[in-house]
């Protein structure tokens, strides 16, 4: 009387594993649901870390040379050496300075025209006609002056773009100096237009031979 048969113990234990396995279940869901919300977590963090990364490059870009190094001394860096823009700054010079003289002719381009000129005369004949000995005298005293011109200008161009693109090659995020742009842009202009010219003098397109008529 109070002894329970073996059928109602059966289904009492059935009972007590079916729930335990209930719980089980339960708690499996509830791990995947905070495995799942932790990826999450993690993907809006990275996701932010990026955003972050991305404006203090942009902001980088656009520091001067002394915010650049004021904000490497606030993270306690150094300046890498050789990025200071000294040679930067010596090419933009050099460019303009050539650009000038291929404009102006210079002394190279004198002599030149002179030596040209000398020569001229002494391997044109007395007899030879007037436009025979415009040519060879005047002639190709220009077109010497035209040609060391040109060359003055060519190397200004040169020197000038490699100054503006120098920095693509040097540190990342390290701007470079507007006075080094302004005059390396100056080269630039003065080597194409001492370039233009020179050309034009050289084919006669410009300021060419008077007529012997």
């Amino acid at each position: 009387m109070g002894t329970k048969t073996v059928d109602e113990a059966a289904n009492e234990a059935t009972e007590v594993k079916s729930d335990a396995e209930t719980v089980d279940v339960t708690k499996t869901d509830v791990t995947k649901a905070d495995v799942t919300k932790t990826d999450e977590e993690v993907t809006e963090q990275e996701a932010a870390d990026t955003e972050a990364e991305a404006e203090a490059s942009e902001d980088e870009d656009d520091l001067t040379e002394e915010e650049y190094a004021a904000e490497l001394a606030k993270l306690g860096l150094e300046e890498p050496e050789g990025s200071s823009g000294v040679g930067q700054g010596a090419a933009a010079v050099v460019s303009a300075a050539l650009g000038f003289i291929s404009l102006s002719g210079g002394w190279i381009g004198t002599v030149a025209g002179a030596r040209a000129q000398l020569n001229g005369q002494l391997h044109t004949a007395s007899t030879a006609s007037v436009a025979t000995q415009i040519k060879e005298v005047y002639g190709t005293s220009w077109h010497a002056t035209a040609i060391w011109a040109g060359l003055f200008a060519l190397v200004a161009a040169l020197v000038g773009v490699g100054a503006l693109i120098r920095p693509a090659f040097g540190t990342p995020g390290k701007p470079q100096a507007t006075w080094i742009k302004s005059v390396a842009w100056a080269g630039v202009v003065l080597g194409v237009v001492g370039l233009l010219l020179a050309v034009l003098k050289y084919t006669d397109a410009l300021l060419a031979l008077p007529s012997a008529t």
